[in-house]
């Protein structure tokens, strides 16, 4: 392997108040550790949280100044800290979303990549063993679609196995076509489950219906009362899990159309309503005898069994469109991610010199 850089290439957000605000600097090398890992980023990819940390509306405390944003990056590891002992240069590898969260809930945000600590939006990163995930070698993911998995995978792993633990046959409700409902669809499906979407755009329905095989869609704005439609689909019984994405918004009828019994699992809060109108969760919730579980990303042993699955059943998540690494590729892909026009995940290829 070549010598390493003294140098390399990563993008900051010094003025949080949009993405555009993005810098790309050149910088030293991350300084590695006894028990750091470091990583040469290949592929990244975007989330909705990345536009709010950006922008400045995130609604979490302990963010660092002068960021590298983005919590989703995998790569080569090409150097290791002298302490390490489960990783060499060459792993193919990816980093999880907190780096104290090994196992069970995230209790704090203070170690999120690409909020608490620097992220992955850079060409080196240096990460503690214990948030790393080694990759098999017979997984044929690329490095964008394997960067998919942090966030949007771990989340929607969390939601049907992190739990009561989805079972074939069971009946997942997804909302919309990002990347959480997109991922969750590919997993669900390879599960076995019945899956539902509901989108706005019926030719976003469409395009998964054919795409992705998904059992059942519904035009949110054709049918507002959308829940009605999940339990006439389901004979009745509702949803056994719902992927919740629009939060105050959409959360009534979220608990309308889950089953007695099931999982709301809150992962999103997208959907805005006039505080008169705020719904009576707990009374609904009561009623209906259902779970509303709140999702943080998922942990290290989450992610793990995540990649594992992924690998055996050959699942290859679906990245919209992929952007380079320049300033303006990157700020061209948040763009992309904030206009809404994606279906999936939006992915940055990390260059490994200079563009």
């Amino acid at each position: 392997m070549a010598p390493l850089p003294a140098q390399h290439l990563a993008f900051r957000i010094l003025e949080r108040t949009s993405h555009r605000n993005l810098e790309r600097r050149s910088e030293p090398l991350p300084v590695v550790r006894d028990n750091d890992v470091l990583i040469q980023v290949h592929g990244v990819t975007l989330n909705s949280r990345d536009i709010q940390i950006t922008g400045g509306w995130y609604p979490a405390l302990g963010l660092k100044s002068d960021l590298v944003p983005c919590s989703d990056g995998a790569g080569v590891v090409v150097a290791v800290g002298s302490s390490v002992q489960n990783f060499s240069v060459g792993d193919r590898v990816l980093a999880t979303f907190a780096l104290n969260n090994i196992y069970g809930p995230l209790k704090d945000q203070t170690q999120t990549l690409g909020g608490g600590v620097d992220g992955m939006l850079r060409q080196y990163a240096a990460v503690p063993e214990h948030a790393v995930v080694k990759i098999p070698q017979e997984c044929k993911l690329d490095f964008v679609q394997l960067a998919s998995l942090v966030c949007t995978g771990a989340t929607v792993w969390n939601a049907l196995y992190g739990s009561v633990p989805m079972r074939p046959g069971q009946t997942v409700l997804f909302q919309g076509t990002g990347g959480v409902s997109i991922t969750g669809i590919q997993l669900a499906k390879a599960a076995g489950a019945i899956t539902i979407v509901t989108s706005s755009s019926d030719d976003k329905l469409q395009f998964v219906k054919e795409t992705f095989g998904v059992d059942h869609v519904i035009n949110y704005r054709t049918t507002p009362d959308w829940a009605d439609e999940v339990l006439r689909l389901t004979h009745g019984v509702g949803a056994d899990y719902v992927i919740e994405i629009g939060g105050a918004g959409t959360i009534e009828q979220s608990i309308k159309a889950v089953a007695p019994g099931g999982m709301v699992a809150v992962v999103g809060y997208l959907a805005n309503i006039k505080p008169e109108a705020m719904p009576n969760v707990a009374l609904l919730a009561l009623i209906k005898g259902c779970c509303v579980r709140g999702i943080l990303i998922g942990s290290h042993q989450l992610t793990t069994e995540l990649v594992r699955f992924v690998t055996q059943k050959n699942i290859q998540p679906y990245i919209h469109k992929t952007f380079g690494f320049s300033r303006e590729e990157v700020i061209a892909a948040f763009d992309h991610l904030e206009s809404g026009n994606h279906i999936g995940k939006v992915g940055i290829s990390v260059a490994t010199k200079e563009e």
